[in-house]
């Protein structure tokens, strides 16, 4: 099995993905299609651990053992879903079909000027969020990711859109830094969106239930969602074939309370709640969860770096 996410290498050298990135968007997103099949085999048969992982997850979803053939189109999903970042950053959402749900609620926080904190996973496209800000361009959108993860493709993804790349908040420059650029952004009435189903390795987890077994999720994003003391929402952008996405928001909290005295039972509780929900959509959408190595199977006593006093980040 795969060991921690991040040991996992990058699929290719930004070469490799400069070529594939050129290739798409000369050829048009319908004819680009064509080329996925075979890079998706590919990547199946090249990527045993990745392999192993996907069938073990879609085990768990389905509820009996899952098919190689159903990894296969679970790895294909993946690729469609990378492969359209490259047209939504080029083109915008022009050559694709996304049904919004959910925002009416988002917008009433976001015209209290308090700003709103967006909880995602690694389910469906991520990039379809962004589409937000091309809606709603009085809003300010910041994404906090992990550059170093993917270099090579992050950096080739920033020069078809530079100003997505000026929004990211780099989850790599440690705690402190993460922290402060959040809080910036939400006095400033702005959207914050992140991912908290994987855990960094600096990271502490705690194990709640999902898909029949504990896993491990980490507690900094609720920690610095009670710091912030800002409304919470959850976010989805789910791939559902050919064009069409659906981007929804969820109602999470006004705000997150994780009191001292009662740390652990509040981290427990808020997880199983995220948890809930991530199991709701790996059920309904199976083959849109793309964690790609042995997600119940982390360590879960590591350290962690501290986030900044309450009373810090509010003078922001």
């Amino acid at each position: 099995m795969t060991g921690h996410w991040q040991e996992q290498r990058e699929g290719g050298d930004r070469f490799s993905i400069g070529v594939v990135i050129n290739v798409a968007l000369r050829c048009g997103r319908r004819f680009f299609q064509i080329f996925l099949y075979p890079m998706s085999l590919y990547y199946f048969l090249r990527r045993g651990a990745e392999r192993r992982a996907s069938r073990e997850y879609l085990t768990r979803a389905f509820g009996r053992p899952a098919t190689w053939w159903e990894v296969l189109k679970h790895v294909h999903s993946f690729a469609v879903t990378l492969s359209d970042r490259i047209f939504l950053l080029a083109n915008g959402e022009r050559e694709f079909e996304i049904d919004v749900t959910g925002v009416e609620l988002l917008q009433e926080h976001i015209a209290q000027g308090r700003g709103v904190l967006l909880v995602g996973s690694h389910q469906g496209s991520f990039e379809v969020l962004r589409t937000l800000s091309a809606r709603c361009p009085e809003v300010s959108l910041r994404v906090l990711l992990d550059k170093q993860k993917t270099p090579a493709m992050t950096e080739l993804f920033e020069l078809l859109a530079p100003e997505v790349g000026e929004a990211v908040i780099d989850v790599s420059q440690g705690g402190a830094a993460i922290a402060l650029a959040v809080a910036e952004a939400c006095s400033n009435g702005g959207m914050v969106a992140l991912l908290a189903d994987r855990g960094r390795s600096h990271e502490v987890l705690r194990s709640v239930n999902f898909l029949g077994e504990p896993a491990p999720f980490p507690i900094g994003p609720w920690l610095l969602a009670s710091t912030l003391q800002v409304p919470v929402m959850l976010c989805f952008g789910i791939y559902r074939g050919g064009s069409r996405y659906a981007l929804s928001f969820e109602p999470f909290a006004e705000r997150i309370e994780i009191p001292r005295d009662a740390r652990n039972q509040a981290l427990d509780e808020v997880l199983s709640r995220y948890a809930e929900r991530l199991e709701h959509y790996a059920r309904a959408y199976p083959y849109n969860w793309f964690n790609f190595y042995d997600f119940w199977r982390q360590d879960t006593d590591r350290e962690t770096v501290a986030l900044p006093r309450a009373d810090t980040v509010r003078q922001v």
